[in-house]
């Protein structure tokens, strides 16, 4: 039996898994159907939206800004698509299908890097995307140095950036860049040096917005006083909160976008797994501090709060764990990522998830009594990652 099928024969039979709502998924987005068709009708029509390469628009209905880069409310995360992540290379063939699906479900927001690979995601997404040109925003990232096909370092040097900036725009098959990140902090290299390359880039016109990635507050400010910031990216969920402690508030105070990694905390939030749950080497979450079994079965009770919401809005966990993200500010852009086209329409069902602010107030109080183990330390959002 494979790892997942282990992980999946594990998890707690319960009324609002991953699995027994895949049937539920088409009823939770509105843009793809009516909620008061049946299933079946559902089915038929957005078989036949998909042949005719019309969108779908169940993620773009209510379109969100990340500076003033305009995109849909839920984006869709491209580095599982390739080796090394959380398993074997899924065929090339289907995660361009899956990208170009995506599109035709109204996803504009399309997230890379050239170390996811390294560069075979920018491929990919580069010859899924091409067809789209001028319709969509491809968001991808900079900052480390390779060879022989490994990455060996971080580089953040001017140089190294206009490397990296041809390197992306070849294999992302554009003129320009929509959002380039700087992927993790270079302490050999000032983060006013980087932006001022990327003020130079974006002269160029090889760069039309810049980001930053695991970044701190002072950095931000700094990067940004340089080159307008349109966007910050990091891990946020409703396990993983600590970017609340600076981050967010300074991407509200400065006009910019927030782009949540991991919203579902690599499908922790999904109900698929438990402290019984174990996970292949190559797979990430083996060394992903809050996957081990003590802290899942500390976690219980955040697990527990999440599928008693999800049946109270007659949703799955994954849709009630984006909504609530969604429902934090409107500049939060998620970028679930998934090669599972079932998954996808999951996903992007989140958009409908709409709650009262007493419910805000109640999650949030639930949330506070709740300890959670193997997460951040507020503090660590205050330095450089």
């Amino acid at each position: 039996m494979s790892n997942q099928g282990i992980n999946e024969s594990e998890s707690r039979e319960s009324g609002v898994s991953r699995r027994n709502f895949i049937g539920k998924t088409m009823l939770a987005g509105a843009g793809i159907a009516a909620s008061s068709m049946i299933l079946g009708t559902m089915q038929n029509q957005a078989d036949a939206q998909t042949k005719s390469s019309k969108p779908i628009n169940a993620a773009n209905k209510d379109f969100r800004k990340l500076g003033s880069l305009e995109v849909s409310p839920i984006g869709l995360g491209c580095m599982s698509m390739v080796a090394g992540f959380y398993n074997p290379a899924p065929p090339k063939s289907e995660m361009i299908r899956q990208i170009r699906t995506a599109v035709e479900r109204g996803v504009t927001f399309f997230d890379t890097a050239e170390v996811y690979g390294p560069f075979a995601s920018e491929e990919v997404v580069g010859e899924a995307l091409e067809p789209f040109k001028g319709k969509v925003v491809i968001a991808s990232k900079f900052g480390f140095n390779f060879e022989n096909g490994r990455t060996i370092g971080r580089n953040s040097r001017p140089e190294n950036i206009r490397r990296a900036v041809e390197g992306s725009l070849k294999r992302l098959r554009i003129e320009a860049v929509d959002l380039y990140y700087q992927h993790r902090a270079d302490p050999n290299v000032p983060i006013e040096d980087v932006a001022g390359t990327v003020k130079e880039l974006i002269q160029a016109g090889k760069i039309k917005h810049f980001g930053l990635s695991e970044m701190s507050p002072e950095t931000i400010r700094k990067a940004h006083a340089v080159q307008k910031v349109s966007a910050v990216q990091s891990e946020y969920s409703l396990l993983e909160r600590v970017l609340e402690n600076g981050v967010i508030p300074v991407c509200e105070e400065l006009g910019m976008g927030f782009v949540p990694w991991g919203p579902t905390a690599r499908a922790y939030l999904a109900d698929r797994f438990n402290e019984f749950s174990r996970f292949a080497s190559e797979d990430r979450r083996a060394s992903v501090s809050y996957f081990t079994p003590e802290a899942f079965k500390a976690n219980l009770p955040l697990i527990a709060l999440v599928r008693e919401w999800a049946l109270r809005k007659d949703v799955t966990p994954v849709q009630f764990s984006l909504g609530w993200l969604l429902a934090q500010k409107p500049f939060i852009v998620p970028i679930p990522g998934t090669t599972n086209p079932y998954h996808l329409k999951e996903n992007l069902g989140a958009v409908d998830v709409k709650f009262t602010a007493d419910e805000l107030k109640e999650i949030r109080a639930s949330l506070a009594q709740i300890k959670l183990e193997g997460v951040r330390s507020p503090e660590s959002v205050l330095v450089n990652q």
